[in-house]
């Protein structure tokens, strides 16, 4: 079955698509089989990987209320070993739609139960909040990865966080891990970022992925193109950090 990774951080703007898209994008050129489960309704991750969003007529929406089974609504990317369960705007809705139904946290794990022995990894790129959406997202995973922007407000609701992911696994789903935390955006050249990573640690002593993402114009401009960073600029340095962190999560 496949190792499920959920990427999730309530704060938005700490790189966290980014991380989806290039983790399982180095996954995928590791040789591995790969399926990047978009459940944000921004569908960032989608847009990432060069669909456009608006003409696409189904996607996990339909997947987690139960219109179509997942296996219906995947799309092969122009990566190797890599698909995608696209992001729609008509998420925006399933967390309406889902609070009156039974076992309403389980459905996407429960969709994913179809196409689980078809990969090696999903990755599951979350909304930035910690609504019905995000629980179901923790809840259909394995392990949770957490970007952190190496930014002055970064661990703002880091707790709040940890706290959702505790409770989740006292009621929920007792397997989950937390994989660790990896800082995005660093500047080794900021004295602000070297703090943040010190504070890092106090939240996660031995959970802090060694490889950093550094701040990269490239890595901003990739999405735009429809392009990972590996396809987009395979010699910058975050490209070079993706492919360092894809590693070490294959030896974890």
């Amino acid at each position: 079955m496949a190792r499920v990774i959920s990427v999730v951080n309530q704060k938005g703007g700490v790189g966290k698509t980014t991380t989806a898209i290039n983790l399982a994008t180095y996954l995928a050129r590791e040789g591995k089989f790969v399926l990047l489960v978009d459940i944000d309704p921004q569908a960032n991750a989608t847009s990432g990987l060069g669909h456009v969003v608006s003409d696409l007529s189904h996607g996990t929406y339909e997947a987690i209320v139960g219109i179509k089974q997942m296996s219906h609504v995947l799309l092969q990317t122009s990566i190797d070993g890599l698909t995608i369960a696209p992001g729609t705007m008509d998420l925006a809705g399933a967390q309406i739609e889902l609070v009156n139904q039974e076992q309403r946290e389980h459905r996407l794990r429960e969709s994913l139960l179809e196409v689980r022995n078809n990969y090696d990894y999903i990755i599951i790129d979350n909304p930035p909040s910690l609504g019905l959406l995000t629980l179901n997202g923790l809840v259909a995973a394995d392990d949770v990865l957490i970007p952190v922007q190496a930014e002055y407000y970064a661990l703002e609701g880091l707790s709040q966080l940890l706290e959702t992911i505790r409770l989740v696994q006292q009621g929920l789903q007792p397997n989950l891990r937390i994989l660790g935390a990896v800082l995005t955006m660093y500047d080794s050249r900021a004295k602000l970022s070297a703090e943040v990573m010190q504070e890092l640690y106090r939240h996660f002593p031995n959970n802090i992925f060694r490889s950093v993402i550094p701040r990269n114009v490239r890595l901003a401009e990739a999405p735009s193109y429809g392009k990972s960073i590996a396809d987009y600029e395979p010699n910058s340095s975050g490209a070079r950090a993706y492919e360092r962190l894809a590693r070490e999560i294959l030896y974890i």
